[in-house]
């Protein structure tokens, strides 16, 4: 402990310049969080020491969002150092939780893409996998919201403003990014054809490195992220001549493509910014992984022994082209050479089945941007459908068939030519890899029966299933201490690496003095929660209440409606004297709303609206409060699921691939409602489904109702409670003197042909709440089911879902001596 608080007060001198007499919060948190990085440091070179000498494979996981939360108790935890830490503090005359306070989420992600690249870096750490992770340091978060008059108001995430001590900017490494320009052919000696980009802009990517301890094993990893650097700098001429703006306007311009995450595509500069960071970041990262790989080898046609990358959704897909371009172009390869070298290097993850968020880029903005592999991209495409027609045509072809060959051709082709021209990424992605998975058994046997299946018959073998997990160190163990401290005392820690290790709780969901205990935690973190709203939202909360959370984005499949539903008809109830066995509940909301969203902001302002109303009614807000929690991230959520009871997951059957929020609210004692949907439907299976509330249309009854024509008119008609719920919100009940306010959500449900069948779940969704209600009144009942949740919640840990990809995508081990959590 004195050793850490001597490194402490030197930093607040040494490396920050200031008075250690001096007790500044700002100060202290900065000087331990770069004291904690000393720390790390130094396990971070030896594990890079040790990746060379044993000539380990490595991996390669490129995501354009992280979402890693605050890193200083998650750092301390890992190095075992929390208590440390926390007296150390205490001697110098801080709170270790008022000095966590001062640091910023880092502002790198959006949802559940980039928390789940947060929890696989923590678990390749932790299982010592030798891999990075690779994406864009930005300058701010994707937007900070705030709720004004009940809406949601994006202001920016200026996260670095403080600065960040846990990174280590590389200035020193610098690699060029190329845009535009133009290709030159030319005749190599052996008369083969060959190609030069010649770029017409250049950026330099810098990298920032962020360190991700192991838990409790001295294996460090890294977070790679790129920054923007103008290759130009100040253009004195223009100053001289008065022109200041212009003095420094193209260093201005080539450092936004590190600014934000996901710029506006609405307009053709916001489009083109995008395909901008997306190459930025891949070739940048390229680049880097090629350097590593050729300080010990000199044959390209090794890399694939030597190297995985992993394509976190489409938006690196891009780097298949990439590879081929250097390959081809600066190694002089043969084509097929090359491309047999990409393909057994590239593997890509799918995230979702919904064909608007399949990404596509016009051709038109390929060829002017990236020119070059443009024509790589018609050449895969080409050498493919020859291919595709060549197994179309064999006798094996299964049910591909020469008389569809045409049309066959046109729905896997690289290159759909309508509503525009355009380049499909997750085909090249396909095309370009030996492994595509799926994130859950649903969304897997999805991709293979309807989103992909005609890869599926080409390459039976390629598509295959990787279901999600989560990290047991934030999840659990750091987010949940009360928690995490009881479990300890009974089964001891090794859960928190080996995460089946909570089966030993299961006898104990039948004593009642452990069930006491639970139930303690439960509410030692409803009071952390309670303090937290009021603090931020000077609203008092009732801790005896249900605590019932519905957090994560917004939108329109993920049927926040239909929970806004229930609360209005539960409002409705109570009002009229309907519901003497209401069984009292607090309903949490919260999630963002891509900001050119209309009907996702809409809801938003539709259930502050309600919320309004509902907590202002003297007759009902004993038994029944709506909260939304405004700007909802990493280190919200770790505050919110632990005091959470009851977790909302429903979903539209069939639209959420996976989910990791379910996994978290389950593991921390939260019983579920859901939709047979993503993930859930393995939870069910694994936790018991007697033992979860599921309710609604299963994936095929949905498709069922599609085809035999659905009329949402039906259940408006059919259904008293339902028809007035959605009256009163398209009169001005919630929005007095807003006359229609709302009334595009309910033309939407009743007009719009109702795509999430949220009327068509209505009736059900109110009786599994009602079976809610009531067990949660038995609380002996209760308690024990929330002891099973947890206790069977083994096969989703990040752990086990990383050593699947190791042993079967990647052919990866881990280190030497990590297996077992220790080594060097």
């Amino acid at each position: 402990m004195e050793g850490l608080k001597k490194d402490v007060i030197r930093h607040v001198v040494s490396s920050l310049g200031s008075d250690y007499a001096s007790k500044s919060a700002y100060n202290y948190y900065n000087a331990l969080a770069l004291a904690v990085r000393d720390r790390l440091i130094d396990n971070w070179i030896k594990t890079q020491r040790s990746y060379y000498d044993e000539k380990a494979k490595r991996v390669y996981y490129l995501s354009l969002e992280y979402l890693p939360g605050k890193s200083l108790m998650n750092n301390l935890h890992c190095l075992g150092i929390y208590e440390t830490a926390r007296k150390a503090m205490s001697d110098l005359g801080f709170s270790l939780e008022d000095l966590a306070e001062q640091e910023w989420d880092a502002g790198l992600g959006n949802g559940g893409l980039g928390r789940l690249a947060s929890c696989f870096l923590d678990s390749m750490a932790t299982l010592g996998i030798p891999g990075y992770g690779y994406g864009i340091r930005y300058d701010y978060g994707i937007f900070h919201q705030v709720i004004e008059d009940g809406k949601q108001v994006e202001q920016a995430d200026n996260w670095m403003r403080v600065g960040n001590p846990w990174a280590y900017e590389r200035g020193q490494h610098l690699f060029p990014v190329r845009f535009f320009g133009e290709v030159k052919n030319w005749t190599d000696e052996y008369g083969r054809l060959r190609h030069t980009w010649t770029a017409g802009d250049t950026v330099l990517a810098m990298p920032c490195d962020m360190l991700v301890p192991g838990w409790d094993n001295h294996h460090v990893i890294n977070m790679r992220l790129w920054s923007a650097r103008s290759d130009v700098e100040f253009d004195l001429d223009f100053f001289n001549t008065g022109n200041y703006l212009g003095a420094v306007e193209e260093k201005i311009f080539d450092e936004k493509i590190s600014k934000v995450l996901y710029p506006s595509d609405q307009i053709e500069e916001g489009r083109e910014l995008r395909l901008k960071q997306q190459y930025f970041f891949v070739t940048a990262t390229i680049q880097d992984i090629l350097r590593r790989f050729r300080k010990k080898h000199q044959d390209m046609t090794e890399l694939p022994q030597s190297v995985a990358i992993q394509l976190n959704d489409t938006h690196p897909a891009i780097a298949i082209a990439e590879l081929m371009r250097i390959l081809l172009d600066e190694d002089l390869l043969d084509w097929e050479v090359a491309w047999d070298i990409c393909v057994s290097t590239f593997a890509y993850t799918n995230h979702t089945i919904l064909p608007e968020a399949l990404e596509t880029w016009p051709v038109s903005l390929l060829e002017r941007m990236l020119p070059r592999h443009m024509q790589i991209i018609y050449e895969i495409n080409a050498r493919f459908l020859r291919e595709v027609e060549r197994v179309a045509r064999s006798e094996d072809c299964g049910q591909l068939c020469h008389r569809d060959l045409d049309h066959l051709k046109q729905r896997v082709s690289l290159i759909q030519e309508r509503p525009i021209k355009s380049v499909r990424m997750a085909h090249l992605a396909i095309i370009g890899s030996h492994s595509v998975n799926g994130v859950a058994a649903l969304h897997t046997e999805l991709l293979k029966a309807r989103v992909f299946d005609d890869f599926q018959r080409l390459y039976p073998q390629k598509i295959n299933n990787k279901t999600n997990g989560v990290t047991p160190r934030r999840w659990l163990w750091s987010a949940n201490q009360p928690l995490s401290r009881l479990i300890a005392s009974h089964i001891g820690t090794g859960f928190v690496r080996n995460l089946d290790e909570l089966t030993q709780l299961e006898p104990l969901a039948a004593d009642p003095a452990f069930r006491e205990a639970w139930r303690a935690a439960k509410l030692e973190n409803k009071q952390r929660l309670q303090a937290y709203i009021k603090r931020k939202l000077m609203r008092e909360l009732h801790t005896e209440h249900l605590f019932d959370v519905h957090i994560k984005r917004i939108h329109e499949y993920k049927r926040q409606v239909l929970n806004l539903l229930h609360v209005v008809t539960a409002y409705n109830r109570l009002r009229h004297g309907q519901a003497a066995d209401f069984t009292p509940r607090t309903v949490f909301f919260g999630g963002k709303a891509a900001p050119s969203y209309f009907m996702a902001k809409r809801i938003i302002h539709a259930i502050n609206a309600v919320a309004a109303t509902v907590n202002a009614d003297s007759r009902v807000n004993d038994k029944l409060q709506v909260v939304y929690l405004p700007n909802y991230c990493v280190s919200q959520a770790e505050r919110v699921i632990p005091a959470t009871e009851l977790s909302e997951q429903i979903s539209t059957a069939g639209m959420e691939a996976s989910g990791t929020g379910n996994m978290k609210f389950a593991l921390n004692g939260a019983l579920t409602i859901g939709t047979w949907d993503g993930a859930t439907i393995e939870m069910a299976q694994a936790i018991g489904p007697e033992l979860l509330f599921i309710f609604g249309m299963r994936e095929d009854e949905l498709v069922s109702l599609r085809q035999h024509g659905y009329n949402p008119m039906l259940y408006y008609h059919g259904d008293e409670e339902l028809r007035e719920a959605l009256d009163m919100l398209r009169s001005d009940a919630f929005s007095p003197g807003q006359h229609g306010l709302f009334a595009p959500l309910v033309d939407n449900l009743l007009h719009g042909g109702d795509r999430f069948f949220v009327l068509a779940d209505y009736r059900q969704y109110l009786g599994a709440q009602q079976d809610v209600g009531r067990l949660y009144l038995d609380q002996e009942e209760w308690t024990r089911r929330s002891i099973l949740n947890a206790a069977r919640m083994g096969f989703f840990s990040s752990d086990r879902a990383i050593s699947q990809y190791a042993r079967e995508i990647w052919d990866v081990a881990p280190m030497a001596g990590l297996q077992n959590g220790k080594g060097a």
